[in-house]
């Protein structure tokens, strides 16, 4: 059985050690050694990374009081290994999965919910909390949590007695009995955890929660903690940086400036419908004396070709819209108030090598055939 280095000094980053074991399966070598700073996945935090001796040790699991360590070249049993854990991996874990106890350990305290489902991410933490929790609540617990990590005291971590386990109010997903190893930290959380996790609260530097949505029937909450909220600040912090540049705006303008933008971008939209409709009444007045108008555009989109096929038939009983041309094909808008639509563009669809449909009046597809034979077939079965 390995002993477990990293409960002792969760600081350690080497170690020596024996190899008791080295079995190989597939292109990965499963390395067993008498003693370890490596910790295997559990509690739902990942395993370390890091080197033994020259093999790089991609991931880590226990079975059966073993510890597995999954590495990329063999080494002999019996032989002395120096071994290196990859510390800026550890310390971003340990600072996320601390964060997380925290705001799980404040919810509960708050609003008696359950952290029921717990995921570390590479880009953020996810809880699944069985309650409801709104903004405000979430502002509150994020701002008591970062100052449990200005007061920066120690992480608590014990083995009660059986006895002890008995009248001790902990956080657990499930009945446990024996040795059980509680984490706490002061005024915030007491829970199960075989986890690692920072030696004082200021080490895990700052919480952000950055999202919530309801999930079945509670809140999914998004978090991120220690130097992956730095990373996120950084990235956001660029983008609006770039966004003031692009906008002329000081930073904490933005907001302003990009409501002005888009309030000028509805205005040019309003202008521009009421534009095209003019087009389309112009349009539709010089096609009068036709039984059945046929339309072909340039470039227009499926939303205003329907806009337009809609004014023809305030005049026509019948009228098509297209766009496109003969090598690519022709999207289409076709409409009438006396032809059984479905059943009409059912039979053009095959005819003219054609997809779509709809409901009501106006059906809409594309075509793939002349601009001729499209324009024949449509007068002849709509007139």
């Amino acid at each position: 059985m390995s002993e477990r280095l990293y409960y002792g000094d969760v600081r350690m980053a080497e170690f020596d050690a024996v190899v008791t074991g080295c079995v190989k399966n597939g292109d990965i070598y499963e390395i067993t050694l008498d003693r370890t700073c490596f910790y295997p996945e559990g509690g739902g935090q990942p395993a370390d990374h890091g080197f033994i001796n020259g093999a790089r040790v991609l991931d880590a699991h226990e079975k059966n009081g073993e510890i597995l360590h999954y590495c990329d070249t063999p080494l002999e049993t019996g032989t002395k290994a120096a071994g290196r854990v990859d510390m800026e991996r550890r310390r971003r874990l340990m600072q996320q999965h601390s964060g997380e106890h925290i705001v799980s350990g404040l919810i509960h305290r708050h609003f008696g919910y359950d952290n029921v489902g717990f995921h570390m991410g590479s880009e953020c933490i996810t809880i699944d909390f069985n309650g409801e929790l709104g903004e405000e609540d979430l502002k509150m617990v994020e701002r008591e949590a970062n100052d449990a990590i200005y007061e920066n005291f120690a992480t608590d971590i014990f083995y009660p007695s059986p006895d002890e386990l008995k009248t001790l109010e902990y956080r657990s997903k499930k009945e446990l009995t024996g040795d059980v190893r509680i984490v706490r930290f002061k005024g915030c959380d007491t829970c199960a955890c075989c986890g690692l996790h920072v030696v004082k609260t200021g080490e895990i530097g700052v919480i952000k929660i950055t999202g919530a949505q309801r999930y079945k029937g509670g809140t999914r909450v998004t978090m991120l903690a220690g130097k992956q909220a730095l990373e996120d600040y950084e990235v956001k912090d660029g983008i609006v940086h770039a966004i003031s540049n692009m906008l002329s705006a000081k930073p904490y303008e933005t907001k302003e400036a990009v409501e002005r933008v888009i309030a000028e971008r509805n205005a040019v939209k309003e202008s521009l419908v009421a534009a095209k409709r003019q087009i389309f009444l112009l349009k539709r007045e010089a096609a009068k004396g036709e039984v059945c108008p046929v339309f072909f555009e340039d470039d227009m989109t499926p939303f205003d070709m329907r806009v337009f096929t809609e004014i023809l038939l305030e005049e026509f009983t019948s009228a098509a819209v297209l766009s496109g041309n003969d090598g690519d094909g022709y999207k289409y808008s076709v409409g009438s108030t006396k032809t059984d639509m479905p059943k009409f563009i059912k039979e053009a669809n095959k005819a003219l090598n054609g997809r779509g449909g709809g409901r009501g009046d106006i059906m809409q597809g594309s075509f793939s055939a002349a601009a001729a034979d499209i324009e024949r077939y449509l007068k002849d079965g709509l007139a």
